[in-house]
């Protein structure tokens, strides 16, 4: 039977678009790449959705308005986002959670130590895999086909007007379709590509690890974007996280992430330091480290903590490599000793402690010492001693496809009259570099609904709110 509508992806996106469309009316099928079992994407390791709020709601304390939340945005982009676009996922943020508790999920408050977030997230109880699970239930029920291990491989269009997608040799028609595929951060010579060699005469990329799904290869981006679709964004831009350089090359999720930064120093291999580690609270700043690793020597960095850090962050999967002394550490890290002990030595003597407060902006800060450290500066002098070391890991790609309100792919300006583009693949619109915890959720549950509706209405169906 040919479906009304076609979705392109089985993550957070993809099943939000597939919902709204089936409960618009119209007949859908969803085309996952992944096995059964590796279902979700990217999105099954998710945590949180970061959510607008103007008053107290169940697992969410205080008020997250609408102008904070575009303000959070705006600072982590440095005003690179689409304003329309970004308030457009703002609003929708404080009304979808009905919806999802209508889908099966459900959502519970901030785990202690997670990223300062009680009050601008809520977040999945079971994670982003019971999330997904959820939504594939709901779907299921209300008559969504799914099929797995269903690698779109092209698609075809007539003009601006899509017609088929072609899996493992097989031509599916349908009357309208959605792309919520992902980016392209797990094809490594994109990566190459985008990234470059380096003065130093390296290939960074060549070192990143990929925090999510392998699937994510950008086959049906690349091809969008030879066909003329308009593009968005940077290719090295992503949500990129300094994680445990243990961590696997894929899926390594949320645990790989270290959560210690600013509660110590990160030096480099040539044990020097490099960034403020307490230019401001983690949530706005975890996605920033990533990148900065990956300009550093080596695509390496460490991260540096003493006794008094132990039980202020999440701890991370692997244990970090211990020492009852700041020379011992040095050495068991592989790094110069003299030079790691000036850096240590040199911020020990900057630290200008008043009240510390890790859940504030404190005034506990350095002097006389480059780079600065801005907040949470205190001495290293508590045995016993912790480094972590750390490489880029790499969650989804910011290069994608231009869109507007309705999530149209746009063709020289003009938006198509039946495909539409939600999640990864179109996130660079409101995501032009930086990251702030959760929002990457916000962005595709939004316009996965938005897609799902506009779908729908492709085929002659209207979606119509059926409850709250």
């Amino acid at each position: 039977m040919t479906p009304d509508v076609l979705i392109i992806g089985g993550g957070n996106a993809a099943l939000c678009a597939a919902l709204m469309a089936r409960e618009a009316g119209a007949s859908v099928l969803l085309l996952e790449a992944a096995r059964r079992e590796w279902r979700g994407g990217n999105s099954a390791h998710t945590r949180n959705l970061r959510c607008m709020h103007d008053a107290p709601q169940d697992v969410l304390v205080e008020a997250y308005p609408e102008e904070e939340f575009w303000q959070d945005l705006r600072k982590v982009t440095a005003g690179k986002t689409d304003e329309a676009l970004a308030r457009l996922v703002i609003r929708a943020s404080a009304t979808c959670r009905p919806w999802m508790v209508r889908h099966g999920v459900r959502f519970q408050p901030s785990l202690s130590g997670a990223l300062h977030t009680a009050r601008t997230n809520a977040f999945f109880m079971g994670g982003g895999k019971a999330l997904v699970n959820a939504y594939y239930r709901s779907a299921e029920r209300l008559g969504v086909r799914v099929r797995y291990e269903s690698p779109v491989d092209r698609i075809e269009m007539d003009g601006d007007r899509f017609v088929a997608a072609w899996v493992k040799g097989e031509r599916i028609e349908a009357r309208s379709g959605v792309l919520a595929a992902g980016g392209f951060e797990s094809n490594r010579d994109w990566l190459r590509e985008a990234w470059g060699q380096n003065a130093r005469g390296e290939w960074p990329s060549d070192n990143f690890l990929i925090r999510g799904t392998r699937f994510n290869q950008g086959v049906l981006l690349k091809q969008l974007l030879d066909l003329g679709a308009d593009a968005i964004g940077d290719p090295t831009q992503a949500h990129m996280v300094a994680i445990d350089a243990r961590a696997p090359l894929y899926d390594g999720g949320i645990c790989t992430r270290i959560d210690c930064v600013s509660l110590g120093v990160v030096v480099n291999r040539e044990a020097r330091r490099f960034y403020d580690e307490g230019e401001d609270f983690w949530p706005k700043r975890y996605a920033i480290w990533g990148r900065l690793v990956a300009q550093q020597p080596g695509q390496v960095g460490f991260s540096i903590i003493d006794a008094k850090a132990i039980g202020r962050f999440m701890p991370p999967v692997f244990d970090g490599v211990k020492a009852d002394s700041l020379p011992e550490l040095a050495n068991r890290l592989g790094l110069d000793q003299a030079t790691f002990m000036q850096t240590l030595n040199d911020y020990n003597a900057a630290c200008r402690v008043g009240t510390f407060d890790h859940t504030a902006l404190d005034d506990c800060h350095t002097e006389g010492v480059a780079p600065a450290k801005t907040h949470w500066a205190r001495p290293i002098d508590t045995a016993p001693f912790y480094g972590y070391m750390l490489r880029p890991g790499v969650t989804f790609t910011y290069l994608g496809l231009k869109t507007d309100h309705t999530a149209a792919v746009r063709f020289g300006g003009r938006a198509s009259p039946n495909l539409f583009v939600a999640g990864e693949m179109m996130a660079g619109n409101v995501l032009g570099q930086g990251y702030t915890a959760g929002v990457g959720m916000s962005i595709g549950t939004a316009f996965g609904r938005v897609a799902g509706v506009e779908a729908a209405r492709a085929c002659g169906k209207e979606w119509t709110d059926v409850g709250a």
